[in-house]
């Protein structure tokens, strides 16, 4: 999976969040770019051993470049996670709503699609979908939001923008994407839990292994990255 290597300038929280909190997605985000840049030099160097004609450098050096990249993998998931139970918190949103502030574009439509499944499988009529309006995002363009729409056209759902230009309405029966005039957005708290526990809720040990796993290993990467890289 592909991620922006720097900061998509858009607000992460729909809510007011503690400093904590964004400080914590903050260097999350920021270890996976720590990571994205280490595979990018790893690329080029390895790239000049090729054309000198150091073959195993070459290949030693195309091996770290994975292991970083896996490393940037992790830690924007270890992110996705993160904001993604910060806003989803069953006080914060109705069980028949999902908070896609603070993803990337490709995160954004793996978990769309898992809550549509989820909601299907439930017997859920509809899905109000928190796209953000794109107001904090550079040259105020939406992002998610298209991707949204090409979800629903290709699982044949007709979905409709609502009132709140930063939410979708989806229909998950089949019929046209119409909100109720009486229910336009009463939200009915709960259930929330039971489908991160389905879909995210065993990640997040895996994740605190992850992360210790990159502190861990950036000081032994960083050292045979000294003695393999020497331009002769």
């Amino acid at each position: 999976m592909s991620y922006p290597s720097g900061p998509l300038g858009g607000r992460p929280f729909n809510h007011k969040s503690s400093s904590d909190a964004e400080t914590e997605y903050d260097r999350l985000r920021d270890l996976a770019r720590q990571e994205h840049a280490q595979q990018q030099s790893c690329a080029a160097k390895s790239r000049q051993a090729y054309e000198r004609g150091d073959g195993a450098a070459a290949h030693q050096l195309s091996e770290e470049g994975k292991r970083h990249a896996q490393m940037m993998d992790q830690c924007n998931k270890q992110a996705s996670d993160f904001i993604f139970r910060e806003n989803n918190a069953e006080s914060r949103v109705a069980s028949d709503t999902v908070d896609l502030h603070g993803q990337f574009v490709e995160e954004a439509e793996q978990i769309l699609e898992q809550r549509i499944r989820y909601a299907q499988s439930t017997g859920q009529t509809h899905l109000h979908v928190i796209v953000g309006k794109g107001n904090h995002s550079p040259n105020h363009i939406q992002k998610i939001k298209p991707r949204v729409e090409q979800i629903c056209q290709e699982l044949g759902l007709s979905e409709h923008t609502e009132h709140n230009e930063g939410r979708i309405y989806i229909d998950l029966t089949g019929g046209q994407a119409q909100i109720p005039p009486n229910t336009a957005y009463h939200p009915q708290y709960g259930g929330q839990q039971q489908y991160y526990e389905q879909y995210g809720g065993g990640q997040q040990n895996q994740n605190d292994q992850l992360e210790e796993a990159v502190k861990q290993n950036l000081p032994k990467i960083f050292r045979a990255l000294k003695s393999c890289c020497v331009v002769m």
